[in-house]
């Protein structure tokens, strides 16, 4: 009896090892195909086979390294939004040249606001104050003024995260957007906790907005 039990043992530790073995070359299999755990690769994987490491990041070469600026700024009426990778890179481009042959400036000194990120919505200084702020131009960071109208429509005009809490004048005014569209397409309320851009200087509006489900 003893030396059965032994070898019953014996079986059962062969065919825990096999078990084991496999699962390990099953885990294997499944990172070379997903092409591994490495977020950098997985990223590199998705750019087409031309994005060498030396290829300007752009709409195309979406997670390239390399980016010059000046590059899209001497060209004249080159390049459109759709040509770059994120907001911030065609807002680089606005920076250096203030001139913006590329025609990027939607208003203001911000370039191409309907990109995805990275986001840089920090006006262009000489591009903001050539703007100017007349009479009907709705109340935001760039006409902060009270007599100033407001529309909550006005910001939602390009959906998609258009806007960021640095376009408004006040926390109130976020609010009454996020009030007007409790969607939230400009993700004002990225916790969904019903209060938009809380760290916004201003007038307040604290009461939640109530929030459907994601």
């Amino acid at each position: 009896m003893a030396l059965l039990s032994r070898l019953s043992r014996s079986r059962t530790a062969k065919w825990g090892a096999v078990v084991v073995a496999l699962a390990a070359v099953a885990l294997v299999v499944v990172a070379l195909a997903g092409g591994g755990s490495d977020p950098a690769a997985q990223a590199r994987k998705s750019d087409p086979a031309w994005c060498t490491p030396g290829t300007q990041r752009s709409a195309l070469c979406p997670h390239g390294k390399q980016f010059d600026a000046k590059q899209y700024t001497t060209h004249g009426d080159a390049f459109q939004c759709i040509n770059f990778a994120s907001q911030a890179d065609a807002q680089a481009v606005l920076r250096a040249n203030p001139g913006d042959p590329n025609h990027l400036d939607d208003g203001g000194g911000v370039a191409c606001r309907e990109l995805p990120g990275p986001r840089d919505t920090t006006p262009v200084a000489d591009l903001a104050q050539r703007a100017g702020c007349g009479p009907g131009d709705n109340r935001s960071a760039r006409c902060p003024k009270p007599e100033q109208p407001f529309d909550p429509r006005y910001f939602l005009r390009y959906g998609n995260d258009a806007y960021d809490c640095s376009d408004f004048a006040s926390q109130a005014d976020a609010q009454a957007v996020l009030r007007f569209d409790p969607a939230d397409p400009n993700h004002l309320d990225p916790g969904r906790k019903g209060i938009a851009c809380p760290n916004l200087p201003g007038p307040k509006d604290v009461k939640p907005v109530r929030r459907g489900a994601p």
